[in-house]
């Protein structure tokens, strides 16, 4: 198990994680080793821009939110360098990146869920 699958677990326990992921293909977004904060999301309240910890084809990414599919249920995943990850359903999007290096991710606020499950009052 990778360290994105781990995180991915305790997020979807209901845990909000704080992690330092490595990689180039969020700059400038996230550059590798930044500190990025994750928590729990409800994925109907996803837009496009919005940075998520996701499962796509088998492999958990920390990218972009590309495109949404609303009836479908299903949302679209990219790195920020144009290359889509493939579309994945609202089952398989745990958590959104809701701070990096402490800074707050526009739009983040509102999109979490509490630890039953419920949407947060935001």
């Amino acid at each position: 198990m990778g360290m994105l699958d781990a995180m991915a677990a305790r997020v979807v326990a209901g845990a909000t994680v704080e992690f330092k992921p490595t990689g180039s293909s969020m700059i400038p977004l996230i550059r590798s080793r930044q500190s990025v904060k994750v928590a729990p999301v409800d994925p109907s309240k996803l837009q496009v821009g919005d940075i998520v910890l996701a499962r796509v084809h088998g492999s958990v990414y920390l990218h972009l939110v590309s495109a949404l599919d609303v009836p479908g249920g299903r949302v679209q995943i990219s790195n920020n360098r144009g290359q889509v990850n493939g579309w994945t359903g609202h089952d398989r999007v745990f958590g959104i990146c809701v701070s990096v290096d402490g800074v707050t991710r526009p739009g983040a606020e509102g999109k979490m869920r509490t630890p039953e499950g419920e949407p947060q009052d935001r």
